[in-house]
């Protein structure tokens, strides 16, 4: 049988499922990821000749690009659905779990990485970096919804805005993995540099090519089609066509292009705000975005099937286990212990804090850059944690946002 056309006639049902599955989902309570990892696992299990080889070593390429690919469509629809304008003040809490809860959860991963699991210094740092940035992709469940939609959750903003946010923000921190393994190596790496080019300059790159992209869009959809009839559009596809432009440029002049199109995605949205055509580009980002998922999370359930946990020892389970339900939320609480919030929702932000697609994405980075150790251990341990996070935010998202809105 051919194996492209079982390709085709999986991709095909898997898109075609993705329609119904955000309804379906909201009425059992359970993600619809959880379904198409299990997917995945069961088609590689019964017939694995017949597919292609998902395991992130036989195809690194084609693991880094899918991942990175489904992260920055995720992150412009991210930046599209939300409503709140950017002040220090208005977005003291995703700053917050930035500045506090994601660094000091960077600190814990190596710490533990290093002292437990016995991993180098360089794949401990590699292994902090990976897992500290929440997950745009998989989050769907606990963020705000589409633009104008005119529900305010300060739980839901603040894990939507501090998604779009961190996944550009630890960057640097994978760069410093691959800094400490070129310096313990011997070859040619400097922290000055890092820090001058890894952190400043990249960060600064992106801030400013995200600002005049999102601006410049936002002036020729919103103001200059209005003069010129020729330049008038409504179709979604513009979304896309900027995620990958304003992400392009910036990987070309070495900046960040998860902040620049994040935030690209803030600016044009509050281009003419209550403008339904961003209603349109959300939905179009949304559809894609899905289409991408139910593919990548069956590649991930066939990484399952065929072995990519076979490293995974006891030590693993409890440092992903630990991890997860205590270190981000606990660091997820202290960081947002002064706000005004609820204590309940000082809690659901910590717990929420979705591990996915991005980690994938910054592991296969690392990788691609430096010959790190123990690199079966890593894909072990992060694979793991995607699973663990899938099932326990799966089952609990849709629950635990209801509740909160009935105590609102």
């Amino acid at each position: 049988m051919d194996q492209y056309l079982i390709i085709l006639v999986i991709l095909g049902a898997a898109t075609f499922s993705i329609a119904w599955m955000p309804k379906i989902s909201k009425k059992t309570g359970i993600s619809y990821s959880i379904f198409y990892v299990a997917t995945g696992f069961l088609l590689y299990s019964l017939a694995p000749d017949f597919l292609p080889d998902p395991l992130p070593e036989k195809s690194p390429n084609l693991t880094l690009h899918l991942s990175e690919l489904i992260v920055i469509i995720s992150l412009m629809g991210t930046g599209i659905k939300i409503d709140r304008k950017f002040s220090f003040r208005s977005w003291s809490s995703p700053l917050k779990l930035i500045g506090f809860t994601m660094l000091l959860c960077i600190a814990a991963a190596t710490a533990m990485g290093y002292y437990f699991l016995g991993l180098s210094l360089a794949s401990a740092v590699l292994l902090g970096a990976t897992l500290a940035p929440t997950d745009p992709v998989l989050a769907s469940d606990v963020q705000v919804g589409p633009p104008n939609e005119g529900v305010k959750s300060e739980v839901k903003f603040a894990l939507t805005s501090e998604a779009g946010l961190n996944d550009g923000v630890a960057f640097p921190f994978t760069w410093l993995a691959i800094t400490v393994g070129l310096v313990l190596s011997g070859k040619e790496g400097s922290f000055f540099e890092w820090f001058a080019v890894d952190v400043i300059y990249r960060i600064a790159a992106g801030i400013l090519i995200g600002y005049i992209s999102g601006k410049g869009v936002g002036l020729l959809l919103f103001r200059i089609s209005k003069k010129y009839e020729i330049l008038r559009t409504r179709d979604g596809l513009v979304a896309v066509a900027a995620t990958l432009l304003v992400y392009g440029i910036t990987e070309i002049v070495h900046g960040y292009g998860f902040i620049a199109v994040f935030i690209c995605a803030i600016t044009l949205r509050h281009f003419e705000k209550e403008h339904q055509y961003h209603d349109k580009l959300h939905s179009f980002t949304d559809q894609i975005e899905r289409l991408l998922l139910c593919l990548l999370l069956i590649i991930f359930g066939g990484t399952l099937a065929l072995g990519i946990l076979e490293p995974l020892t006891w030590q693993m389970i409890l440092f992903s286990v630990v991890f997860l339900l205590i270190v981000r939320p606990l660091f997820g609480w202290l960081a947002l212990s002064s706000s005004k919030m609820k204590n309940i929702e000082k809690f659901a932000i910590g717990f929420f804090g979705i591990r996915g697609m991005g980690s994938i994405f910054y592991l296969a980075f690392g990788i691609s850059k430096f010959n790190f150790d123990h690199q079966d251990e890593l894909w072990a341990i992060v694979s793991f944690t995607i699973v663990l996070s899938i099932l326990i935010h799966g089952l609990t998202a849709t629950s635990v946002m209801e509740n909160l809105k009935e105590k609102d």
